[in-house]
């Protein structure tokens, strides 16, 4: 990795206009906000456990501990989750981010805190009414599978999302481990929202499962984007067909598993984000877990040109691809596309870049 990053094209990658497609709600809690949730629950965990989830080295270690802790033993009222849901999409409009849909695991709040879909639900929107108020920013909610957890849950959970519809929340996504975990167990789940006109994505090609988890995802699921999805570069024909058919792919500059598994001085180059373009895949990048993985999304932006080498105009290309793939109607999105481009080309004016 390195830190070429000019004083300019920081400015610039600051100033973009942004939209968020790919990040999990309890991954952008603040450090202070997770102490404080810790005190007032009176949790086991120590103030020095909860600091070591903020420090994220070379081979970044504890995210997924976190999110669990978060649901197990923090977040103990509909307010939490207000409190969390307003500072993310606070802290993101700072970072020039107009339009975020984030993720968020029901099953969790739901069996883990003890909160009801329907109260843990009314308090996000909330959460998306205020900070659209008070900052300009649109939310919207993508409930999220465990794939931990049964297909069985997974059906429960869709089945809550469809029986409590609301215009925030939009479709159906599928995180945490996708170790052992392929998504042709979800089948049923998918299905369901299918047949609600729910939209729907799902993590997959993440952990370094095979190429074929983002191909059950893409035929099997039917889902409209890939997160993730950076082992479809094995097999080049495969990727090929997904460029073919616009598929938009979220990536994460500040993936884990790949700066565990690739040596340092080898991890920028042999990323799957580096590559992907190069098979015609259309890439947008995102945050993930913004606090846990010291990120925001300026930086976001910043990394695809300090350690994957893109220039300007594909960060240009970047932003069009993450508008269409978008959940918005299409009238929305045209003026977007007019509005962000304007204000793009502006910024690289401005900062001469």
């Amino acid at each position: 990795m390195t830190d070429s990053m000019t004083p300019a094209l920081t400015g610039f990658c600051h100033a973009i206009p942004k939209i968020e497609l790919h990040c999990h709600l309890l991954g952008t809690v603040r450090h202070a906000t997770f102490k404080a949730l810790a005190r007032h629950a009176k949790a086991a965990m120590s103030m020095q456990e909860i600091d070591a989830f903020y420090v994220r080295g070379e081979k970044p270690v504890g995210v997924l501990k976190a999110l669990r802790a978060l649901d197990a033993q923090m977040i103990q009222r509909p307010d939490d989750l207000h409190r969390i849901a307003y500072e993310y999409l606070q802290d993101a409009a700072a970072h020039q981010v107009r339009y975020a849909e984030f993720f968020w695991n029901p099953t969790g709040t739901a069996l883990q805190s003890g909160i009801p879909y329907p109260l843990a639900l009314q308090a996000i929107v909330r959460a998306i009414a205020d900070a659209a108020r008070d900052h300009g920013i649109t939310g919207r909610l993508i409930p999220a599978i465990d794939r931990e957890a049964s297909p069985a849950a997974a059906l429960e959970m869709v089945r809550w999302v469809v029986a409590q519809p609301c215009d925030e929340v939009i479709g159906i996504g599928i995180d945490y481990s996708e170790v052992g975990r392929p998504p042709e167990l979800f089948v049923d789940a998918y299905a369901a929202a299918r047949a609600a006109g729910l939209k729907a994505t799902a993590h997959a090609g993440e952990f370094g499962m095979p190429w074929t988890n983002v191909r059950t995802a893409i035929d099997v699921l039917k889902v409209d984007r890939i997160d993730h999805g950076y082992t479809v570069i094995d097999n080049p024909a495969y990727a090929r067909e997904c460029a073919d058919r616009g598929i938009v792919f979220t990536v994460v500059p500040t993936n884990s598993y790949y700066l565990r598994t690739l040596p340092p001085e080898r991890w920028a180059l042999d990323h799957p984000i580096r590559q992907m373009p190069a098979l015609g895949l259309r890439i947008h990048p995102n945050t993930d877990d913004p606090t846990l993985h010291r990120v925001t999304p300026s930086r976001a932006w910043q990394k695809m040109v300090d350690d994957f080498g893109f220039g300007i105009g594909d960060l240009r290309g970047f932003m069009l691809n993450g508008l269409d793939a978008a959940w918005v109607d299409d009238a929305t999105r045209r003026q977007w596309r007019h509005d962000f481009t304007h204000a793009f080309d502006a910024a690289a004016r401005l900062h001469a870049v």
